[in-house]
């Protein structure tokens, strides 16, 4: 099938390269616009837009795709179907209509379980025990198309969202593959969600990142894990924000937030159970191990990570 894919961040490159591989011809490419980065604020292209200049696609970047521009081209264009990975932009009917069969959505969750932005994320913080990604087909409503193919994987114990994403995208490339693949033999078949089971991922924010510690241990590991790499835990140690990068459940007890700090390790109170700060970043300072940073710290009676 001739193909034009659309897709954003570094999570949405592994499908591109899956396409290109394939025998479906990817006509070309559409992502986000260009954003400013670093101290100079340059703008540079997304990872999918990068990606797709490196192999000499042609490259769409509306503000919204339902400018007036992006429509005419994509029309010319005259689509097969429209793959979609994490584009970042809710699509109108109208351009999903123009693809002969739609639009195909690779999403990173057992929908209808997490829709949303930030699947993965939400089932490492709701210790869910298993996740995973389907493909579905394209509506108005927000990942609420019916499903064309699932795969499943573990959460294991100490998996962060990162860990997680990284593995997704790499096997769910292999997944929208086979799906257009039974589209184009006509064979695929797409199976309505059930009404039952919505629950919804939005992104994360900053705040959502904050650790509260009067929750259990093992909460916040998984908000942790979860948070990681971004939008990144924190907490507040002597007014200054203070992120913990990786941390474990360890037994014992002591008031929600008070550091417990010995020699070798440095532990925190929660509502249930002690959490191990293991790698942690304080203001102004590279990530480092608590351990290490403890011993540069001269401690009060009884401080707290707030």
């Amino acid at each position: 099938m001739r193909v034009v894919f659309a897709g954003t961040p570094e999570v949405a490159v592994p499908s591109l390269n899956a396409l290109v591989e394939s025998d479906h011809e990817v006509i070309a490419v559409v992502t986000r616009p260009d954003a400013p980065a670093g101290r100079g604020r340059r703008l540079v292209p997304s990872p999918v837009g990068a990606r797709a200049e490196e192999l000499g696609l042609e490259v769409l970047k509306p503000e919204r795709p339902s400018e007036a521009d992006f429509v005419a081209r994509l029309g010319e264009l005259a689509p097969d179907c429209c793959p979609v990975v994490a584009y970042g932009a809710l699509v109108p009917q109208r351009v999903i209509d123009l693809a002969t069969h739609g639009w195909v959505n690779l999403h990173f969750s057992l929908l209808p379980r997490w829709r949303g932005a930030a699947p993965v994320q939400h089932a490492v913080i709701a210790g869910d025990t298993q996740t995973g990604a389907c493909t579905f087909s394209l509506v108005k409503a927000m990942d609420a198309g019916p499903v064309y193919d699932r795969i499943q994987t573990p959460i294991e114990a100490g998996t962060t969202a990162g860990d997680l994403l990284s593995e997704l995208a790499v096997d769910g490339a292999g997944l929208l593959v086979r799906t257009l693949d039974a589209i184009a033999a006509g064979t695929a078949v797409a199976t309505p969600q059930p009404e039952d089971g919505v629950t919804m991922a939005p992104k994360l924010t900053v705040e959502d990142a904050r650790l509260d510690f009067t929750r259990t241990a093992t909460e916040l590991d998984r908000q942790i894990r979860g948070c990681t790499p971004a939008p990144g835990a924190w907490a507040l140690f002597r007014g200054e924000r203070f992120k913990v990068i990786t941390a474990a459940p360890s037994e014992g007890q002591a008031p929600a937030g008070q550091l417990v700090v010995s020699k070798k390790s440095v532990h925190v109170g929660t509502g249930e159970g002690l959490l191990e700060l293991v790698q942690i970043q304080p203001p102004g300072k590279k990530a480092m191990r608590a351990a290490d940073w403890a011993r540069g710290v001269q401690f009060e009676a009884a401080e707290s990570l707030t």
